[in-house]
């Protein structure tokens, strides 16, 4: 199996960045080729602008999706931009590590998002959910945050569920490339853990990597075939 992670913490001794270099490590062991792309070290640049088209199919008004579109087919996307897609493409299974910030991933993975999971190749048209043009990959999230788990359980927490939070990442981006979305890790309240509940995690985080082919996607989408053209319920 092909793993392409894509690491988004600005600290390289934080413990998300130990669960991407972990997560490496036991992939690797297992066999399967991996991939990281670690955005604050790779100096990645977060934001969608004409720059990122050698040739632009409108020089006087600039539609971001559309020109994404023309540049990948003449191949006049940015450098940086096609690598990561060379590496998506490659891949068999795309895990985002991140820490969770203000409910939402942090502003460079949302840039990594917005340049590289392009129109005209990950989505465009009715190209979308299980046609989407990531079909036939997976894709899971690890993800750090500060909170305890109590916090985001359930509808009547004080924060409501966290999978509230995720779901504009799993469904709306994710599920809508047609990426099969597996359960994702979650470390809770890091910053306050004990070396030894750390440790625990990353034994908790190799069990998940382990049973990954045992895990089943999380029901995020509809089928198409279910929608009329006009995409109104059958």
């Amino acid at each position: 199996m092909n793993v392409f992670i894509v690491h988004a913490h600005p600290e390289p001794k934080s413990f998300c960045s130990a669960l991407c270099w972990s997560a490496t490590e036991i992939l690797r062991a297992q066999g399967h080729e991996v991939l990281v792309s670690d955005l604050h070290a790779d100096g990645f640049k977060p934001v969608a602008d004409a720059a990122d088209f050698g040739t632009r199919q409108n020089p006087d008004y600039l539609v971001y999706a559309l020109e994404q579109r023309q540049a990948y087919a003449q191949g006049s996307l940015a450098p940086d931009i096609q690598a990561e897609i060379g590496k998506l493409l490659w891949c068999d299974l795309l895990i985002l590590n991140f820490p969770l910030y203000w409910f939402a991933p942090p502003a460079l993975l949302k840039g990594w998002i917005d340049r590289v999971l392009i129109s005209g190749l990950a989505y465009g048209g009715k190209r979308f959910y299980d046609q989407g043009g990531l079909a036939g990959k997976r894709a899971m999230l690890s993800l750090t945050l500060g909170g305890q788990a109590h916090l985001f359980d359930g509808p009547e927490s004080v924060h409501g569920p966290l999978e509230d939070m995720l779901r504009p990442l799993q469904r709306g981006t994710l599920a809508y490339t047609g990426l099969a979305v597996l359960p994702p890790f979650v470390a809770w309240h890091v910053p306050y853990l004990s070396p030894a509940a750390r440790e625990q995690l990353l034994q908790d985080h190799r069990h998940h990597l382990l049973s990954l082919d045992r895990r089943s996607p999380l029901k995020l989408a509809p089928r198409l075939a279910d929608f009329d053209e006009r995409l109104r319920p059958r």
